[in-house]
């Protein structure tokens, strides 16, 4: 595996010129260049799956399944679907049909922006750099890749794939820490999307706006869970566990804590433990099972919460710092200004939170940020449809809880808090593609009885009092 190397800072200027050249020569205006790219994009990664699955494992400690199921497999997949559909996302769209208008030819035409930045995070360091770039790449942009540092054995590999697979003059990447990304943010560019933590995206927003940068921020914050004791408990017990410790609970749309009945709360409590022992009949700290902190720092962070909670410890609770290792572990009789709902978990901890009823668990729900994502266990169509009408969130999802990120055709994006902006398939092109307005007012109209003048004459000075009803801006 490479080491990671920093790109020394006095190159990055150079290589935001190199990409502005690469993207002024107009090599991905062709829809077929898009396409070879995109094509290289997925080569990139099938040709080298086994060494990215070595590599998250020596950066995050990866199960070899959650590494191809989630990553690996999925990104090829993503990829794929912009290959085969950026023939018809790019195509011009003619606006609704308009009688005074439709002579005049308008259409809309589907641009590149130009040349954009992706910020990408550690805890899905192939996923959240793999599926923004495909919409940038199908979208027509030269891009800039800038990796995490605390993922260094993927971005290596990444660092050494991309210029071999991909053209050196649209596609670029930076490594490297606090200052090498200041650099960057300090040039212009035509679209930044950054996926990470909600203090840094503050930054990227504010560097953004001294250029008028458009942003798009994929955030996170903490994703609730409501149950109704009418629920398949065992399936919502599975899924809800599932969610939590994948890769560690590292996953900004992991369940972040549960909103549960009073009365319904060791029922619940027990099918997850139930549950637990079925996930992890010897030990969650077995070799190859379960995925480490990814950082000693973010390690003593997630420790800190647990160790000063006044929750009740129903199981896990084990840590080891010397691997990073915390073991999934559920939280009941959790308050709300307990130290598991002071930030983001970020980890395999969960915290069950008892509440009266639905109202409640909604009231609990508004009083906070927006959370990425509103996870809802019910079979009760009333009770789900109560949930979302009266809340907001990034996404909604009912009886399920990451698999949604797979979805065909479903944006991955916040609100408020949580982020601006989507991306992933189509939506990812439409991110990094500007909408531009096109009308034509051909010579012809002005030579026949259907003179465009004089039915838009009342337009011209001296103005007349009034205009025709017909138009509505009148």
């Amino acid at each position: 595996m490479p080491e990671l190397a920093y790109t020394p800072i006095d190159e990055i200027e150079e290589i935001h010129a190199e990409l502005r050249a690469g993207f002024r020569s107009g090599k991905l205006r062709p829809i077929e260049y898009r396409k070879y790219q995109l094509l290289q994009l997925i080569y990139l990664v099938k040709d080298n799956a086994d060494r990215f699955e070595e590599a998250l494992k020596l950066d995050l400690g990866k199960p070899p399944l959650e590494s191809r199921f989630l990553e690996i497999n999925a990104v090829i997949s993503e990829a794929y679907v912009a290959y085969k559909g950026v023939d018809t996302w790019a195509k011009p769209e003619k606006p609704p049909f308009s009688l005074t208008f439709a002579p005049m030819r308008p259409v809309v035409y589907k641009t590149p922006k130009g040349v954009v930045l992706i910020i990408s995070p550690f805890n899905y360091p192939l996923w959240l750099v793999v599926i923004p770039l495909a919409g940038a790449l199908a979208a027509g942009n030269a891009v800039l890749l800038k990796l995490s540092e605390s993922s260094p054995a993927t971005s290596a590999l990444l660092a050494e794939l991309v210029p071999k697979y991909l053209d050196p003059s649209l596609v670029r990447v930076v490594n490297g820490a606090v200052p090498e990304t200041t650099k960057i943010l300090e040039l212009p560019w035509d679209h930044i999307l950054y996926t990470g933590g909600g203090r840094v995206g503050r930054i990227v927003a504010a560097a953004a706006a001294k250029h008028l940068t458009p942003v798009t921020l994929e955030l996170g914050g903490k994703s609730p869970v409501i149950i109704d004791p009418k629920c398949d408990l065992k399936t919502a017990a599975k899924r809800i566990l599932w969610g939590k410790v994948v890769n560690s609970g590292q996953t900004c749309a992991a369940p972040d804590y549960v909103l549960v009945p009073r009365a319904f709360q060791d029922t619940f409590v027990q099918a997850l433990k139930e549950t637990y022992k079925s996930f992890y009949p010897e030990s969650a700290k077995a070799p190859g099972v379960f995925s480490r902190i990814v950082t000693p720092q973010a390690f003593n962070r997630v420790k800190s919460l647990l160790d000063n909670t006044k929750g009740e410890i129903v199981f896990g609770g084990e840590t080891d710092a010397e691997t990073k290792f915390i073991a999934p572990t559920v939280i009941k009789n959790v308050s709300a200004d307990d130290s598991l709902m002071s930030e983001e978990i970020f980890g395999p901890l969960l915290p069950i939170i008892p509440v009266e009823d639905v109202d409640e668990a909604i009231s609990f729900v508004n009083e906070r940020d927006h959370p990425l994502v509103l996870y809802v266990f019910s079979q009760d169509a009333a009770f789900k449809a109560k949930v979302f009408q009266n809340t907001q969130s990034g996404a909604c999802v009912a009886n399920e809880t990451l698999i949604y990120l797979g979805a065909d055709g479903l944006p991955v994006g916040g609100i408020g808090a949580s982020g601006t902006g989507a991306h992933r398939g189509k939506f990812g092109f439409d991110t990094f593609t500007h909408h531009r307005a096109s009308l034509d007012s051909p010579s012809w109209l002005t030579l026949f009885w259907f003179r465009i003048d004089t039915l838009l004459k009342f337009r011209y000075p001296p103005y007349n009092v009034s205009c025709p009803s017909v138009f509505p801006v009148c």
